[in-house]
């Protein structure tokens, strides 16, 4: 009997959504997953403060406060972006990897993503800044966009 299974994409871009879970954003619940090319997991991420600082689920948003429109102003947010979280605890071993997101990066995460020398990146949430993904695709980082989740939207 054969049994169904999800794809490796599938598979992953879930246990991002639920890697989200665990950020403390007001804002948005990202998480993000990297696997090596043997589709083993490297290392996760969730968007929330630098260590040891206080949590916006606790103190508020100071973006909210200040009604800075989503993808806009990123300096003021306060906030380790998932895909950061997720490449500063992979360090070298997500090379030539997959990154899993469930909302496109944004520029500045876009950056880190091409020098850890990521090779695709699956995105099943929107955000406003499309920008990073160009920059992305034009440094040759295979983009899939899948929008399926519940972050539609924001970021």
């Amino acid at each position: 009997m054969k049994i169904s299974r999800p794809t490796w994409d599938e598979y992953f871009t879930k246990v991002a959504v639920d890697i989200g879970a665990r950020a403390t954003c007001t804002r948005h619940k990202f998480g993000c997953v990297i696997v090596n090319s043997r589709n083993e997991l490297v290392s996760t991420g969730y968007n929330g403060p630098p260590h040891a600082l206080e949590h916006c689920s606790d103190i508020g948003c100071l973006r909210d406060k200040m009604k800075i429109p989503s993808g806009t102003r990123m300096e003021i947010c306060r906030a380790v972006h998932a895909e950061m979280n997720a490449l500063l605890q992979a360090g070298k071993n997500c090379r030539n990897g997959t990154l899993y997101v469930n909302g496109r990066p944004c520029t500045t995460c876009a950056k880190m993503i091409i020098n850890a020398r990521i090779k695709k990146v699956v995105v099943s949430g929107f955000y406003a800044d499309a920008e990073g993904v160009k920059l992305m695709r034009k440094a040759k980082i295979r983009v899939i966009e899948l929008y399926e989740d519940s972050n539609k939207g924001s970021k």
